[in-house]
């Protein structure tokens, strides 16, 4: 008989762990792959897997898939849940405008459109147009919007779309009187914006050469570079701007000045939160080329510029203030002993800062919920902004000429709106408020506090219908991200919004990692104290446990990317804890997740295996090197895309065929392959509906859980 790879390779078995579940994972073969690190062999038995364009990868996402697929389509909550997830998704969901060149600029979508649609006016109370739909870029929806930028007078918009939720950007430029593109095209942007030069004349981006062959989704991303694009010119012909050609991991991205006479370019080597800061004169609003000049290149601090005013630049900083503050810099003697501080440190983290109007609007976090604060241009406090609710706000942003701004407000149970704020007189009305099948008046939210192993308190924030029994009987989703400066604190969601209606308690837990309470928050769970966040999140579900909310038959856990890791090493380190683990597109390999395309911007918070002290950590919690064999494990189920090129697939591959080899008991371990998709960004609704809902379909199933 001929053998085919498949037949070789995937060839299915019944796996003594799943036989109760009536599952046959594919076997997936093994190779003899050992690796050294310092004193430490460790064995890498599914590394042909890091090799997405292989056919044997392919033909075993095929049969994965196929496995996943049976076990969900016999799940009896599979279609009321996804019934329900439909009906709460449907409703008319606005962004937050904003305004140039005399244009009113929105997204909206009515409701299950696959991608959000662009929408232009001059006024606020005329009928807009229609400025970009990007829903007629493909038949399935997965060419996504992934920014827009209009041009100083209103006339041109720039725009970049990517193509099945990919990281690598094309940037065109749209005619909006005629609604025709303009022959500019431009090639390998990745994780950049495009920012206009004041006289329209052209943009600058930030773009990597062209990958090699066969590696586009997987190579490693090093030296970016900024450009300036003149419109009418080919992308051959663009002016290199500023590189590093010694400092492989420098990146750049680039702003232009209220008054069009500057150019700011962030210069970031990492995803942390310390960066550098160069200028580069415009004069009378264009470029004439020149060489930046910097402002500080030492990296040791967050620089965020806020506005030109006067000769001198506000930066929103934490050099020398963990919460954060104001500072300002004369441009005529930038060095860092000039420097003065504006707006002082306060007891909150200050989380975003905006110069609109001649004003300062300084957003907090005050326990994980947002505090928005008017100083005026002296530095000096005028008022605070009345928000709805304890919730989150975001938006605020805008020209130093503006005399308004927009922003969204939103909490666990309530869907975002979206208010104009009037910076002079501090009046906020609705600009928009949506319509839902969600019945807000029967849930509430409470924040509660929880203290870690180590004596730590942080918030967690559950929603749940009113009258909550608490008798440990609750069917409980416990979310949590714990990384890279990113706070998470409460907002309205479609799935949680689902899991509520199908009589369930959805928690957030605001754990260190993250930027609730500052950067030093931010550092407690970094690198070698990585072990804070898990702790934090274990904390987190024994409090939910104690307090009768749920227990670990009817408490499940969930997280993406870095959350991803979190639930993954969570679910290794206390198994008995929780019912149901659902990673998606987790980091799982924290020995080589550098080695793939964006993936080594990351070591600022998680450190590399190339170190001693920071491998032994690394490998201490490594969710694909930590599964317990011969230990009972919640049901799994991992989530990944086949085009996720933020964190690569492989991360996923190789820890769900870890966890099907390893004996882990009989609950499901699977892994739910999108065919299309990458990390999350840019998804069509329909490719949403039907993965989350299956995550909340899986859990529920996995807790006997009856959906009507």
């Amino acid at each position: 008989m001929k053998l085919t790879l498949s037949s070789v390779a995937i060839t299915a078995v019944v796996a003594t762990s799943a036989q109760a579940q009536g599952l046959n994972y594919p076997v997936t073969r093994k190779v003899d792959q050992v690796d050294a690190y310092h004193d430490t062999a460790v064995a890498d038995p599914y590394r042909w897997l890091e090799d997405d364009n292989s056919a044997e990868t392919k033909a075993w996402v095929v049969e994965q898939n196929k496995v996943t697929d049976r076990f969900l389509e016999a799940m009896p909550q599979r279609l009321p849940t996804r019934r329900i997830y439909t009906e709460l998704y449907n409703f008319e969901r606005y962004g937050i405008p904003f305004s140039e060149g005399g244009r009113y600029f929105w997204s909206r979508n009515d409701g299950l459109q696959q991608q959000n649609v662009i929408y232009t006016a001059k006024s606020l109370k005329d009928a807009p147009v229609i400025a970009l739909d990007p829903n007629l870029l493909s038949k399935d929806g997965t060419v996504a919007l992934t920014g827009l930028v209009p041009s100083r007078d209103g006339k041109l918009l720039a725009y970049g779309i990517a193509g099945a939720g990919s990281d690598w950007q094309v940037w065109k430029v749209r005619d909006l009187a005629t609604g025709q593109d303009l022959e500019d095209k431009i090639d390998w942007v990745k994780f950049s914006s495009a920012a206009w030069t004041a006289d329209g004349k052209g943009f600058f981006y930030s773009r990597y050469d062209a990958p090699k062959e066969g590696v586009k989704l997987t190579g490693a991303n090093y030296f970016q570079k900024l450009y300036y694009h003149r419109l009418g010119s080919p992308q051959a012909e663009d002016v290199l701007v500023t590189e590093n050609r010694d400092d492989k991991e420098w990146g750049f991205g680039a702003d232009v000045s209220d008054d069009g006479q500057l150019l700011l370019i962030n210069v970031w080597k990492s995803a942390g939160s310390k960066n550098g800061l160069l200028v580069l004169p415009l004069p009378k609003g264009s470029f004439v080329g020149g060489k930046p000049q910097p402002i500080t290149l030492d990296f040791d601090a967050l620089y965020s510029p806020v506005a030109v005013t006067g000769g001198k630049l506000i930066v929103k900083t934490d050099k020398g203030a963990p919460r954060g503050k104001l500072i300002v810099i004369d441009l005529k003697n930038p060095a860092p002993a000039d420097w003065k501080t504006l707006v002082p440190e306060g007891p909150d983290a200050m989380t975003s800062a905006s110069g609109v109007g001649g004003r300062y609007l300084l957003s907090y976090l005050h326990d994980a919920a947002t505090l928005v604060r008017a100083h005026g241009a002296d530095g000096k406090p005028l008022s605070e902004v009345k928000l709805p609710g304890v919730g989150t706000a975001s938006g605020f942003g805008g020209r130093w000429s503006d005399t308004e701004t927009f922003f969204s407000y939103t909490s666990l149970t309530t869907p975002a709106e979206v208010h104009r704020y009037d910076v002079k007189t501090g009046a906020i009305t609705l600009f928009k408020k949506p319509k839902t099948a969600f019945n807000a008046d029967e849930f509430e939210t409470r924040r509660e506090f929880v203290t870690s192993k180590d004596g730590t308190r942080f918030p967690i924030f559950i929603a749940a219908k009113k009258g909550l029994k608490l008798d440990g009987t609750n069917p409980t989703l416990l979310y949590g991200y714990g990384g890279f400066n990113i706070a998470i604190t409460p907002a309205y969601g479609v799935t949680s919004a689902t899991w509520l209606k199908m009589g369930g308690v959805y928690v957030i837990a605001s754990i260190r990692g993250g930027g609730e309470y500052g950067s030093a928050w931010h550092e407690a769970g970094t690198q070698l104290n990585k072990q804070n966040v898990f702790d934090d999140f274990i904390a987190a579900g024994e409090w939910l446990v104690k307090n009768q909310v749920a227990s670990p038959a009817t408490l499940a856990i969930n997280g993406g990317s870095n959350g991803g890791l979190l639930v993954g090493a969570v679910a290794n380190q206390r198994p008995d804890l929780f019912a149901a683990a659902v990673p998606q597109v987790g980091v799982m390999d924290m020995l080589r997740y550098q080695n793939f395309t964006i993936g080594w911007a990351w070591a600022t918070d998680y450190g590399t295996s190339d170190k001693p002290d920071l491998f032994k950590a690394l490998y201490a919690y490594s969710p694909i090197h930590n599964i317990k064999n011969g230990t009972k494990y919640p049901a799994v189920m991992i989530t990944t895309g086949d085009h996720d090129d933020r964190v690569v697939p492989a991360h996923s591959f190789k820890y769900a065929a870890t966890l099907q080899a390893a004996d882990t008991g009989t609950a499901p371990k699977l892994i739910r392959i999108e065919v299309n998709a990458g990390h999350g960004a840019g998804k069509p609704t329909s490719k949403i509906i039907e993965e989350r809902s299956d995550i909340l379909a899986f859990i529920a199933n996995t807790m006997k859980l009856d959906v009507k």
